[in-house]
């Protein structure tokens, strides 16, 4: 009996071997990189805690220590299954494009040959989002920056984090990213809330601008959304399903839903697991056969080096830094990923 199930056990990793070479396999992520601030004092944001003199004391050698950690990361995001680096990887939290440019040129990733796509947006706080493509596997043909205008009780604005759209060619398919940081829960979920009900509507209407061109357009739209997968701005307002078999052409697949409702999170606050670490598409990439570039699996990458070893808050992320002290670590989120597949010829 035991040489039987190692027989069956031998025969079926061989025909995963071989199926495997069929296929190709393509790994989008998203990462919140926590405050990957420049040493520098930009006089025209709120970054003055991000620099040696500042509240934080933020360091060169910490900077340093924190792309290091930042690149070790992403190289790492899905490897397991790929064996290799992420071929998209969204990214937030990120001040300006100096430092995107340094992420990439660390040892972990420069020989995976990163392009940048990235916008200054109107934050505050300078903070930024931005796509990482390989270009062995990603050809960008067009992007934009949409402007997300927000405005307080008093009606003055307040100033927030653009939507990043990139569209180009992968595995000779047309394919859209959309990178998002929606507005924080500032002053309380409820209370904030129509800021995010707002940047929803706007992930929205750039999605049916695209789907307006071409019903059958492929879409993914990722972010730290500041939402979790069963809240109004993604069930309500984009019409989010957990459910592949409940996605029709007027809603959209967030494989992060069925995550979220096993207890599963991206970050965690207060003894509390939230996943607004997304990524979610339109039904287009939900192809069975994998005919086409298709959905296959998702996953949050969350191995023990970047976990909190022990005490209060032992398996939550290991952060740079908690309560205003440096504790050296990776981000206050993990990144969340999935897998695209399609045969090959």
């Amino acid at each position: 009996m035991r040489l039987l199930i190692c027989l069956l056990v031998l025969i079926s990793t061989s025909l995963y071997g071989q199926q495997s070479k069929n296929f190709t396999l393509r790994t989008i992520a998203f990462y919140n990189c926590e405050n990957l601030f420049d040493t520098e004092n930009d006089s025209l944001t709120f970054d003055d805690d991000r620099t040696p003199e500042g509240r934080y004391h933020w360091t060169t050698e910490r900077y340093w220590q924190k792309v290091e950690h930042l690149s070790k990361v992403i190289s790492q995001i899905g490897k397991e299954t790929s064996k290799t680096s992420p071929d998209i990887v969204g990214l937030c939290e990120v001040e300006n494009r100096k430092v995107v440019e340094d992420l990439i040129a660390h040892a972990d990733l420069v020989e995976k040959d990163y392009g940048i796509v990235h916008f200054d947006s109107p934050d505050e706080r300078g903070i930024d989002v931005a796509l990482l493509f390989k270009k062995a596997s990603f050809l960008p043909t067009s992007f934009k920056s949409h402007r997300l205008l927000l405005f307080d009780d008093m009606g003055d604005r307040e100033y927030t984090r653009d939507q990043l759209v990139v569209g180009g060619i992968m595995d000779e398919e047309e394919i859209h990213f959309i990178v998002n940081h929606w507005p924080s829960r500032r002053g309380g979920s409820a209370k904030s809330q129509p800021l995010r009900i707002r940047a929803a509507l706007l992930n929205k209407r750039i999605m049916d601008s695209i789907q307006r061109l071409n019903p059958d357009a492929k879409i993914i739209s990722m972010g730290d959304l500041n939402d979790d997968p069963i809240d109004d701005s993604l069930k309500k307002i984009l019409k989010t399903k957990g459910n592949i078999k409940q996605v029709d052409s007027v809603s959209l697949f967030n494989p992060m839903e069925k995550m979220f409702r096993k207890g599963v999170g991206s970050l965690a606050y207060r003894d509390k697991w939230n996943l607004f670490d997304q990524i979610f598409m339109t039904s287009s990439l939900l192809d069975e056969s994998h005919q086409k570039l298709s959905y296959w699996k998702a996953g949050i990458f969350a191995p023990s080096f970047m976990r909190t070893e022990n005490g209060r808050f032992k398996g939550y992320p290991l952060r740079t830094y908690s309560g205003g002290t440096y504790t050296a670590g990776y981000s206050d989120h993990f990144p969340t990923y999935l897998f695209l597949i399609k045969k090959s010829d």
